[in-house]
């Protein structure tokens, strides 16, 4: 049994869906941290930074959130090879603090998107590598154009770093971008929801495959 560690800002909002993902997995238990405290890596196999909107989003998205105590243990326990999942507002919180590339900006058409979309495997050399032709996800968010420049971008594709893109591009990310990885590939983040998509009464059960990449991860 792997223990994933939840991490809860203030304003995160999807922590509980994430949390009963994590749990309904087989092989997976979930534990929660708190934002003003410190954890020990050697008791987690993994971490997932929830969505929502983490001090209001102020400043920028996962700005503030990014500089709060319990990011100096995320950060550390990236070191150690262990799988770090961030989604919707974790993305952006784990692009603030540097664990991942890129930022994520105001969406092209300064609407908050509220749809399914298909997501496009693109990294084939990690745990994050998932084995479907796409998945059906939804995304939900303001801010959730991912941008780097040219030569970021370049780099990435040279490094196997972009994880996933959007069949249908929702927000003007650049390269159509919907989730990327750091160079050691054990950090990810993506905008989507996959904790929305668990069962197929949910409208799709594609996002299970994503918390089962937490099995392939760590020791």
């Amino acid at each position: 049994m792997k223990t994933i560690g939840v991490v809860r800002f203030l304003g995160t909002n999807c922590d509980t869906d994430v949390f009963k993902a994590i749990d309904e997995t087989e092989g997976l238990k979930a534990e929660w941290l708190w934002y003003e405290d410190h954890f020990d890596s050697d008791k987690h196999d993994g971490l997932v930074l929830p969505g929502g909107f983490s001090y209001g989003d102020y400043l920028r998205s996962g700005a503030l959130a990014a500089k709060s105590p319990v990011m100096d243990s995320v950060v550390e326990f990236s070191k150690t090879g262990k799988p770090v999942l961030g989604i919707c507002n974790g993305f952006q919180v784990l692009c603030e603090s540097g664990l991942l590339p890129g930022a994520l900006l105001k969406n092209k058409n300064l609407n908050f998107i509220d749809r399914w979309v298909d997501l496009t495997p693109e990294s084939t050399t990690s745990i994050w590598s998932l084995t479907k032709n796409t998945y059906k996800v939804p995304v939900a968010h303001g801010d959730g154009c991912y941008y780097v420049d040219d030569a970021t971008l370049s780099e990435l594709k040279e490094n196997d770093q972009i994880w996933l893109t959007y069949g249908d591009n929702p927000n003007g990310s650049v390269g159509d971008i919907a989730g990327v990885l750091n160079k050691e590939k054990n950090v990810a983040g993506l905008m989507p929801h996959p904790e929305r998509a668990m069962y197929k009464w949910m409208g799709s059960s594609d996002g299970a495959g994503f918390f089962q990449s937490f099995l392939k991860g760590g020791q």
